[in-house]
């Protein structure tokens, strides 16, 4: 029964999330005003504000002015609470400490997902913060994700911190060296920095392969159905927050299948 309360709670922080999403790339505040509708400007009501089941209710409307809300506010929710519970399912038998780490984790994953999305950035009010967090957190009181029980400890994150900012950021200088323009986004180097510094560079590793995978199979979907050019630019954080993802949760097993496959 636990994993109803953490459910719940991860689609009442998604809806948070959906004002960070909207806010941070506009550079609002994410705690005033409060939330409204962004046609009629009306503040919505708590009782329009309940996650997933407010927008069922008023069958994906503003109850003032009608105009239809985005399916994606439900969406996030709920991919918020879902991931909370596959981050109980994996860690809860860790300390509350390290469980709240990587619910806040995730929640930042999802945040630089849409943002990425929508406008090819990821804001330094994300990552900046979470750097030296995550080398904070890494070097006292993570696991290593492919170690076991084992602590990552400050070598290991300070390691996967180099890793993940210092290999994107080789990459940024030898792709604008050779194609004259930006082949890596500065939001991207300082995300790879702080999940390697809370996922260590085995980590890195894996979160950029995975998300190498996701983005090559979108960017050859796009070209071959939508006409898409090549060498048209795609926002890599996306796929880079995907392949974190999948490195937290299930990080060790696929390391253990290629290892003994």
């Amino acid at each position: 029964m636990i994993y109803l309360p953490v459910f719940i709670l991860g689609a009442i922080i998604g809806s948070f999330l959906n004002v960070c999403i909207y806010r941070v790339p506009r550079n609002e505040s994410v705690v005033r005003p409060a939330s409204r509708c962004t046609s009629c400007g009306r503040p919505i009501r708590f009782y329009d504000n309940i996650p997933v089941l407010s927008y069922i209710f008023l069958r994906g409307k503003c109850r003032y002015c009608k105009t239809n809300l985005s399916l994606r506010y439900p969406l996030i929710e709920l991919l918020n609470a879902v991931l909370y519970v596959l981050v109980l399912r994996r860690f809860g038998t860790e300390s509350p400490w390290i469980l709240g780490v990587y619910l806040v984790f995730v929640s930042v994953l999802v945040v630089i997902f849409f943002i990425d999305l929508d406008y090819q950035i990821i804001p330094n009010s994300l990552t900046l913060p979470g750097i030296p967090l995550s080398l904070v957190l890494g070097s006292t009181i993570l696991p290593d994700p492919f170690s076991g029980n084992e602590l990552l400890g400050f070598k290991g994150s300070l390691t996967g911190f180099a890793a993940g900012g210092g290999f994107f950021y080789a990459v940024a200088m030898l792709g604008k060296a050779v194609f004259k323009k930006d082949a890596m986004g500065g939001g991207d180097i300082k995300m790879m920095a702080m999940v390697g510094g809370l996922l260590g560079w085995k980590g890195v590793i894996l979160t950029t392969f995975m998300g190498s995978l996701f983005g090559s199979v979108t960017g050859v979907t796009l070209i071959l159905l939508k006409g898409r050019e090549w060498g048209s630019r795609i926002p890599f954080g996306p796929y880079l927050a995907m392949g974190a993802l999948i490195t937290l949760f299930w990080g060790r097993d696929i390391l253990q299948w290629y290892f003994h496959a």
